[in-house]
């Protein structure tokens, strides 16, 4: 219930704002269903379904739908069902019918965002490994995800790209060896300096005229995810396109190491 009553001011951090309104819409139409069923087996008080309610409301409001229960809780809900003469235990599937009347465009909706955002989706790598196998850039990987398919607004579109940057980040710290790529009189770079450890490892792992566009394909991408990162008044474009860069760049690099 504290989640839920934090739903109510705005979408959770790090959380997929979207699913979060399909697991309320159900579980709010199931309660309501069941009360006026049997109103025995319900699992939220009436204090609980008012609040859950109003979290429905608002997250749903978010995504641009709009549901306006004319009841406040289980109690505002018989009084609703009686004075529209679904009254006594025949009228079950009546009620049922009223829940449906307010639910079934709202499900509708929900299902049309979803589908929309599985079509946008960030780009997969086409091996049929489930991720590069390095645990850091995986799970920095799997935020952009789910970052990116909440996102809503301009600061959230911005927040994929610092999520993206968290991506060239993990690579970083993840392909550069001192070891290796350091030449004699240099000083190690900070792994924030993506850009710089990137292009030294795909420098001296893919070296040659032949490999002059993939070393230009890794400084462009971070390069993009900085400019989404930063730039105000971000796009769901922008945000897409930052999050399908850092992706490939991420399994090319895995690619190269794998060789």
């Amino acid at each position: 219930m504290d989640v839920i009553q934090n739903l109510i001011a705005g979408p959770l951090p790090g959380d997929d704002d979207l699913a979060t309104a399909v697991a309320l819409a159900s579980l709010v139409h199931s309660e309501l269903e069941e009360f006026g069923t049997a109103a025995q087996n319900q699992r939220l008080n009436g204090d609980q379904i008012a609040t859950t309610q109003r979290a429905l409301r608002a997250t749903l409001a978010r995504h641009g739908i709009h549901l306006n229960l004319p009841w406040r809780d289980f109690g505002g809900f018989r009084s609703y069902w009686i004075n529209r003469g679904a009254a006594g235990s025949g009228g079950w599937q009546a009620r049922r019918d009223i829940l449906g009347k307010f639910f079934g465009p709202v499900f509708a909706e929900l299902d049309r965002l979803e589908d929309a955002a599985f079509a946008s989706a960030v780009a997969e790598g086409v091996s049929p490994a489930s991720g590069t196998g390095w645990p850091a850039v995986d799970a920095a990987l799997d935020d952009v995800k789910v970052r990116f398919r909440s996102a809503v607004t301009s600061a959230d579109y911005q927040d994929v790209g610092r999520r993206c940057v968290a991506v060239m980040e993990a690579l970083s710290g993840t392909v550069y060896d001192p070891a290796k790529h350091l030449r004699d009189g240099e000083t190690e770079p900070p792994v924030a300096k993506t850009h710089m450890r990137i292009t030294r490892y795909v420098e001296d792992t893919l070296a040659g005229a032949g490999n002059v566009e993939v070393r230009a394909l890794v400084r462009k991408a971070a390069e993009l995810a900085e400019a989404v990162k930063h730039r105000p008044g971000g796009t769901r474009r922008d945000a897409g396109i930052a999050a399908d860069s850092v992706t490939l760049l991420a399994n090319i690099l895995r690619r190269i190491a794998t060789d």
